[in-house]
């Protein structure tokens, strides 16, 4: 049987470790299950360090917290992305400032973040949309120049790279995301900050570890000793911090996942390359751009639709007509976050944020459509792809006259 036609989600080691961590009594010379998946995180990525969390979000809080951001600063972050990024900054006290991004990459630009920058300015995050990689060497050099941090949010991308590199190992700080839907699991959410800053490290681990002052950048124990710990002059905290540490059990699931890491990665690229050619040659279907010299690591395959221009249909007369058919049905684009209610109907938000701040994101936004490419078969995403070829030849592959 191929790679690709492995069925089941979690066909891997995931029950075989789990049921180790729980058949099994804590020991001082065991590794624990995070450290055992923070250090293979590390090492597949070649980042120095890696520290677990429980989902991305929470990894986008540790991050925003290692840079030092806080109460004024300004942080950068694209329009076209989820409202999390905008939160971590938020819950910082900080200032999201929202660039438009490239039509057709669907990437943050240098040229747009150079517009944005003030002396205000602590942070730019990055977003590689779909598992495309940010074009990451001009915005780290302007970075470089102006004392700014990056911050990569790759949640949607793994395995994926950037002129030869990982594509998450290349910013001051990186964030991976474990949810369900992402490329690997840690059962339904996780994450994992990584970055070659010592200091970053440490204090991302502190303020994801309850703010315990024993913590290292370093993978390892969260807890001591009861030895050291059974003293009523031993003093814990040093930092204030919150509980986003990652559960032994999901890091169990994680780490087996993350051993068929690149099956995983293969696949859903080969799923891409059945409905890039399903649509192939079609004038009102564009597909997100992949420049040369990148890896995508297709977390879904997108494309613009120009179907109501240039052909009369919909975006939303498409998706029935495909569900119709048999097809699965496919995603739109969040919403830009500076138009969703949570700053819309918040007094605070609803002057500085107004429609039209970023046109090409917000015109983007409304015809996206995201094909899941997480199918446990190729055979079963080439059936859905035919439909799809289907469908794109009755309404025409031209624009209509």
């Amino acid at each position: 049987m191929s790679i690709h036609d492995l069925h089941g989600k979690f066909n891997g080691k995931e029950a075989e470790y789990v049921l180790d961590y729980l058949d099994s009594e804590a020991s001082e010379n065991k590794k624990s299950w995070v450290q055992c998946f923070e250090e293979r995180v590390s090492e597949e990525t070649g980042v120095k360090y890696a520290v677990a969390c429980n989902s991305g979000t929470s990894g986008l809080h540790m991050a925003m917290h290692a840079c030092g951001i806080g109460p004024g600063d300004e942080v950068i972050t694209p329009a076209l992305t989820v409202v999390m990024d905008a939160y971590a900054v938020i819950h910082m006290g900080a200032i999201p400032v929202f660039v438009d991004v490239d039509r057709n990459t669907y990437c943050i630009s240098v040229q747009e973040i150079q517009k944005n920058i003030t002396d205000k300015t602590k942070a730019i995050v990055t977003v590689s949309l779909q598992g495309l990689s940010v074009d990451m060497d001009p915005i780290l050099e302007l970075a470089k120049e102006k004392g700014i941090i990056v911050i990569d949010d790759s949640a949607q991308n793994i395995l994926g790279t950037y002129k030869g590199r990982s594509a998450g190992a290349l910013a001051d700080i990186s964030v991976f995301s474990f949810e369900n839907k992402k490329h690997i699991t840690s059962g339904s959410e996780g994450g994992m900050l990584l970055t070659d800053n010592e200091e970053y490290a440490t204090r991302a681990r502190k303020f994801g570890g309850i703010g315990y002052k024993h913590m290292t950048a370093s993978a390892g124990r969260t807890s001591l000793a009861l030895s050291d710990v059974q003293d009523p002059d031993y003093e814990r905290f040093d930092t204030i911090g919150l509980n986003y540490r990652m559960s032994e059990v999901s890091a169990a699931v994680g780490l087996a996942q993350f051993e068929r890491i690149g099956d995983i990665v293969d696949r859903r690229i080969a799923v891409a390359k059945t409905f890039d050619e399903a649509v192939k040659g079609c004038e009102w279907i564009v597909p997100q751009y992949t420049p040369e010299g990148y890896k995508h690591s297709h977390y879904t395959y997108s494309f613009e639709y120009k179907g109501l221009e240039m052909i009369g249909v919909s975006w939303k007369e498409f998706y029935n007509m495909y569900v119709g058919m048999g097809g699965d049905g496919f995603y739109s684009a969040c919403v830009v976050p500076y138009l969703e209610p949570v700053f819309q109907n918040n007094k605070n938000y609803n002057k500085i944020y107004t429609k039209g701040m970023c046109p090409i994101a917000e015109d983007l936004q409304k015809k996206i459509m995201q094909f899941k490419t997480n199918y446990r078969s190729l055979s079963e995403a080439r059936i859905k792809a035919n439909i799809l070829k289907t469908l794109v030849d009755k309404l025409g592959r031209k624009k209509n006259a």
